[in-house]
């Protein structure tokens, strides 16, 4: 029966009692130098990937609403700059009414100008005209006379009186 018992003591199923006590050490010395070595360089590690995506979120929330500010500011820019736009095309357009008012007021005043100097030029032409032809009139109309009457009609100032008094009097037919 020994036999028979040192057989059951063998049993390859049962683990021995000294292999259990060294693997029960063994792990608890792995499982304390994991602990205190390995699981917090992991949670560091873990730690500083946390922190890098919250802080790239943060950096990229930030950058969003910067980037919405600008686009506000831009918005805002862009709609004063195109009221001034406006304001200066109201401006220009008013400018450019008066510029032409000026220049139509110029121009009757220089038309009126010329307009005025011709007619005194006819005015005055017509005058040397009349002086002329007076002149001219009073000539042929004394030797007429003295072809008719048949004397001589020489005296200037008794001419010049003959001639006036001639011209008025066909003046006053004609009105």
């Amino acid at each position: 029966m020994r036999i028979h018992l040192e057989a059951a003591s063998t049993n390859p199923l049962v683990p021995n009692v000294a292999e259990i006590v060294v693997g029960v050490i063994a792990f608890s010395l792995l499982f304390i130098v994991l602990k205190s070595r390995v699981v917090p360089m992991f949670e560091k590690a873990f730690a500083a990937r946390t922190a890098a995506i919250e802080g790239g979120i943060a950096k990229a929330e930030s950058a969003q609403r910067e980037a919405q500010a600008a686009l506000q500011a831009y918005n805002e820019q862009l709609a004063d700059a195109r009221g001034e736009a406006q304001t200066i095309r109201e401006e220009a357009r008013v400018q450019g009414a008066a510029i032409l008012e000026d220049l139509r007021a110029k121009a009757q005043e220089e038309a009126a100008r010329i307009t005025a100097a011709a007619h005194a030029s006819i005015e005055a032409e017509r005058q040397q005209a009349i002086s002329s032809l007076r002149h001219e009139v009073g000539t042929l109309a004394t030797e007429l006379a003295s072809k008719i009457v048949g004397e001589a009609l020489e005296d200037q100032v008794r001419q010049s009186g003959i001639v006036d008094r001639f011209l008025a009097d066909l003046e006053q037919s004609k009105k």
